[in-house]
């Protein structure tokens, strides 16, 4: 006998698989690296522990600057008593005090905006990150 014809098999209908539209602009809700901190994935972890990282070595850069300054000043006041065999010279305390009080704060500002910008920008740069700007 002769094998019977088969039946013309229909061929699978063809998807078109398509991605984020090549614009530059992401549609709108499409935040992945928002998505990946909020199901705290690896991914999402490894953002947060970036930014925390980057946080972490502002605070100690500023925390190790304020120390050697202000570690340095016990030095500055034991200086004139170790160059005067006598001890300071009655004139030169007031002075060292009055340049410790006018030297010190503008000092800290200076080290206390620093941080603050830095942790700002630290901050806006990972705002960039999870929004996809």
């Amino acid at each position: 006998m002769p094998p019977e014809p088969q039946p013309a098999t229909r061929r699978p209908r063809r998807e078109t698989v398509t991605g984020v539209p090549r614009s530059g602009r992401r549609p709108p809700g499409h935040a992945p690296a928002r998505s990946e901190i909020s199901e705290q994935t690896t991914l999402g972890h490894t953002y947060v522990r970036s930014l925390m990282r980057s946080q972490l070595r502002a605070a100690l850069s500023a925390l190790a600057t304020l120390a050697l300054l202000v570690g340095s000043l016990p030095l500055l006041l034991t200086l004139p008593a170790a160059l005067a065999p006598d001890g300071p010279a009655p004139s030169a305390e007031p002075f060292l005090w009055a340049a410790l009080g006018a030297v010190v704060h503008p000092v800290l500002w200076l080290i206390a905006r620093w941080y603050v910008r830095r942790a700002e920008r630290n901050e806006r740069d990972f705002t960039g990150l999870v929004e996809g700007r």
